[in-house]
């Protein structure tokens, strides 16, 4: 008999328990997105029990034992993509549809250094401005450079310093500076 063929078993408390588990176990995850996915779960299988299924109790429960930490997740997640070169509003976006909490938003977000860094990462890999292979004056791919870094979270003013650095090392001076300067 083909899988698709068959009907799953309707979910009951104990095979609920064992899905979440599997599931913190193989993801890192925020309390928001294991309760989706048990609801998730519960929409395609179904529920075999009389009472009703208590979702938020087993997140609570995960949640107190250590299993997810939203705030563990929100410092990788904010890592990780500072790391690839994404800027401050799409760390704050990421994290926001993952259901970390504004609070704990707040608490992880970038320090101006890595806010720097990851801006000089973006216009490294892209090879915008100093990073270009040959100097260009033409407005049209500028705009379009700007754009791509709006995009990618960064402030227009962190975009303009980089992309108006006259070479690689100011670039890097600017990136490098203390929180002060």
């Amino acid at each position: 008999m083909a899988r698709s063929s068959r009907n799953p078993k309707p979910l009951d408390a104990a095979r609920l328990e064992e899905l979440a588990l599997a599931y913190v176990a193989r993801f890192a995850t925020t309390r928001a997105k294991l309760e989706a996915y048990l609801a998730r779960k519960l929409r395609e299988r179904g529920w075999d029990s009389e009472t009703p299924p208590r979702i938020a109790e087993i997140a609570e429960r995960f949640e107190r034992a250590g299993y997810i930490d939203d705030e563990a997740y929100a410092r990788a997640k904010a890592g990780s993509l500072l790391r690839r070169g994404y800027g401050m509003r799409r760390v704050g976006q990421a994290l926001g549809a993952a259901g970390v909490d504004e609070a704990v938003r707040e608490v992880v977000a970038p320090r101006e250094a890595e806010r720097r860094a990851a801006a000089l990462t973006m216009v490294r890999k892209r090879r915008f401005g100093p990073y270009a292979s040959a100097p260009s004056t033409d407005r049209a791919q500028r705009e379009k450079q700007i754009a791509a870094m709006l995009r990618a979270g960064h402030s227009a003013q962190h975009a303009l310093v980089l992309l108006d650095a006259a070479s690689v090392d100011e670039a890097e001076a600017w990136a490098n500076e203390s929180e002060e300067g």
